[in-house]
């Protein structure tokens, strides 16, 4: 082989290599496994509040697919990320809230709810192992330029008795921010100041004895739901009667 023929081919080789490099260099456009959808205009958003007294193993289904991936334990809501709702394609969902521990004491919840596009609800399980019930309330999320918060009331504590309606009454204010409630009721979100330390009161209304009480730092712009749970005649305990929050939005 002479000189010349030898630089050809060496040239020929290094085009090829370059080539070679050029295309293995190049980008693939990234195909996901998971199918994605990023067009939420059509879907619904749920969040869920265990309020079921001693439950601890409980999950939340929408047409027979679980939401949550670990357990949603008493006085947790889901999603456990605050502020965040799970996304569920509008229309007439089929929810299912059990214990799938077998065997479990904890009796099932199944309801068809109607689920609309571009709207916020809360589910509210509550009472007690052996008689769960729900409540499906539709949260009016409010847009706000002021530096307010926004705060409701949810009234769940469970009794095999009659209880009485119940009043929130605000240290800072000194006077009741929520009147006359009546159990399994859930109120509107009020306008209240935020960046201040308050000490909330539940008292049976109309009296002056606090049942429990809570403390509340809003944040500006955010909305949170005070909720009052537990066993009604329980003062200790894991199941006592408990005034807590949570941030919804």
């Amino acid at each position: 082989m002479n000189m010349k023929s030898s630089i050809i081919i060496r040239t020929i080789l290094a085009g090829i290599t370059s080539t070679a490099l050029l295309i293995s260099c190049q980008k693939e456009a990234y195909n996901p496994i998971a199918q994605e959808n990023r067009d939420l205009s059509k879907s619904a958003f749920v969040k869920f509040y265990n309020g079921i007294v001693n439950s601890n193993r409980t999950y939340v289904y929408s047409d027979l697919v679980p939401l949550n991936g670990a357990t949603i334990a008493y006085g947790s809501a889901f999603p456990s990320l605050s502020p965040s709702y799970a996304a569920l394609n509008a229309g007439i969902r089929k929810i299912a809230i059990r214990d799938t521990l077998f065997p479990t004491t904890q009796y099932p919840i199944a309801f068809d709810q109607q689920m609309d596009a571009g709207s916020f609800y809360t589910i509210f399980a509550y009472d007690s192992l052996n008689a769960p019930k729900y409540k499906v309330v539709k949260d009016n999320i409010q847009a706000f330029g002021d530096t307010t918060a926004r705060v409701r009331f949810a009234n769940f504590p469970y009794s095999t008795a009659a209880m009485p309606n119940v009043d929130i009454f605000s240290q800072k204010a000194q006077a009741n921010v929520f009147t006359n409630i009546n159990p399994t009721a859930v109120t509107d979100f009020i306008p209240y100041a935020s960046g201040l330390n308050d000490t909330l009161y539940v008292r049976a209304t109309g009296t002056t004895t606090a049942l429990t009480q809570a403390t509340l730092l809003p944040t500006a712009r955010r909305s949170y739901t005070i909720i009052f749970r537990g066993s009604y005649r329980a003062t200790s305990g894991t199941a006592a009667r408990t005034l807590t929050s949570f941030l919804t939005y």
